[in-house]
Parts: C-alpha cells; sequence; structure tokens
C-alpha cells in the first residue's frame, strides 16, 4: 500500500490545516495573509553525475505582502518507524537551508505507526557540541482519537483511524467521526470521494465490524456507501 502517496496527496490538498495538525506551535504564526506553496519534491543537484534527494512534502510558507521572512516546512511521512533516518533529514534540511538562503526551516515527521527514533542528532567531539539537530514528530499511534473526535481540523479528522483507540467501540467511533468530518468540513464531492477511500483504507474495519458500525451508525455508513458508491 502507498502509504506515502496518500500523505502526500492529504497535505497537498490541505496544507494549512495538515500543519495546524502536525505541528501547531510554529503554525500557530501563519495567518490568513500567508500564502503555502508546495516546492519541488526533487532537490537541484550541485553536479549532473551527483545522486537527487527527494523530499516528501516540502512546503514554503510566505507572506506576499514582505511583513515576515518566509518559513520552510520538511514534512516526511514515515510508514515504519524502523526506516527512519535522522541523518537524510538533516542533509534535506540543510540543502533547502542553502538553496534558499535560510535558518527557517522546521522539519516535521509523522509516524504512522511506532515511536519517533532517534529524537535528535548531536554531533561533537569531547568539549563541544557542534551541530545539533532534532524535529517535530507527530506519532499517530500515540494520539488518542477521542480527543480529536469534534475537531474542526479535517487533516485530524480524517486521521482518526490511525489514532489509538482503546477497544473496538472506540475504533467504531472514531470511524464515524471520520466520516462525519468528512460530510460536515469538506464540501467538493470529489474530494469527499477521494478521502472517503482514504478513510476506509486506514480503519482496516473486518467484516464483523462493519456489520457492527452499520448498525450502530446508519446514517455515517449510508454516507460512506454513498461516497464510494459514486
Amino acid at each position: 500500500m502507498d502509504h506515502d502517496h496518500n500523505f502526500k496527496n492529504l497535505i497537498l490538498d490541505y496544507p494549512r490545516q495538515a500543519l495546524e495538525f502536525l505541528a501547531a506551535d510554529e503554525a500557530a504564526s501563519i495567518d490568513s495573509n500567508a500564502r503555502i506553496v508546495p516546492i519541488r519534491q526533487e532537490q537541484l543537484k550541485k553536479g549532473l553525475g551527483e545522486r537527487f534527494r527527494e523530499l516528501d512534502i516540502p512546503l514554503l510558507v510566505e507572506w506576499p505582502d514582505g511583513r515576515r521572512e518566509a518559513l520552510l516546512f520538511v514534512v516526511e511521512e514515515e510508514s515504519q518507524a524502523k526506516r527512519f533516518n535522522i541523518h537524510r533529514l538533516a542533509h534535506y534540511c540543510l540543502d533547502l537551508a542553502e538553496h534558499f538562503e535560510t535558518q527557517r526551516v522546521v522539519p516535521v515527521v509523522v509516524f504512522l505507526r511506532g515511536t519517533a527514533a532517534p529524537r535528535d542528532l548531536v554531533l561533537g567531539g569531547d568539549r563541544h557540541r557542534y551541530l545539533t539537530f532534532d524535529y517535530i514528530a507527530c506519532e499517530l499511534t500515540s494520539l488518542r482519537a477521542d480527543a480529536y473526535r469534534d475537531s474542526n481540523n479535517l487533516v485530524a479528522r480524517l486521521n482518526l483511524p490511525n489514532m489509538a483507540c482503546q477497544n473496538t467501540e472506540e475504533k467504531l467511533a472514531a470511524f464515524a467521526a471520520a466520516v462525519r468530518g468528512l460530510q460536515d468540513l469538506e464540501a467538493d464531492p470529489e474530494r469527499r470521494l477521494k478521502y472517503a477511500d482514504f478513510i476506509d483504507i486506514y480503519a482496516r474495519l473486518s467484516s464483523d465490524e462493519r456489520r457492527e458500525y452499520a448498525r450502530q451508525y446508519p446514517q455515517e455508513d449510508e454516507a460512506m456507501v454513498g461516497m464510494i458508491d459514486r
């Protein structure tokens, strides 16, 4: 399953809400005057024979009126935490900082499964640290689904099936809340269809769970079936 592709689509379709959910502290400064634009994933090579580094979702936040300096977000998605490479992420951020001639770079890593490790990178000798690097880690399975069931952030609502649920009842409630969020917060019928698929993929309901869901949440089930049938 192409989890990376699914999350790239989600973040590119809803960049502002994605940053507000994944990097709330840093996103707090992004006001309505800011413009968020994706930048090229394949970074420019200094030499034609060099390997290129391809980023997941680099986003540039800029203020057209010049009131603030632009801010770069480097958003990476890791389906399996053990595959995460902090050295690679540090390279990405340093390359972007050099290319855009800025020090305003925010690395964000979304962990679909598992726990983030390592959390920082320190280079130095016996006396001094010469480089320290860390990042914002969003571990979806560490978030309680019931804390986001009524969120007005569509990215958070769509990710309810990826969050922690204690039992089947919570799992079904998370699924239903994700469907309601999609209905209430997205007016575009094409995007509703697209992200009905997203919810269904990550919920991974068994046949028994689907029957129980249809019994407990008939309205949400009817809405979901209608979107998928469409």
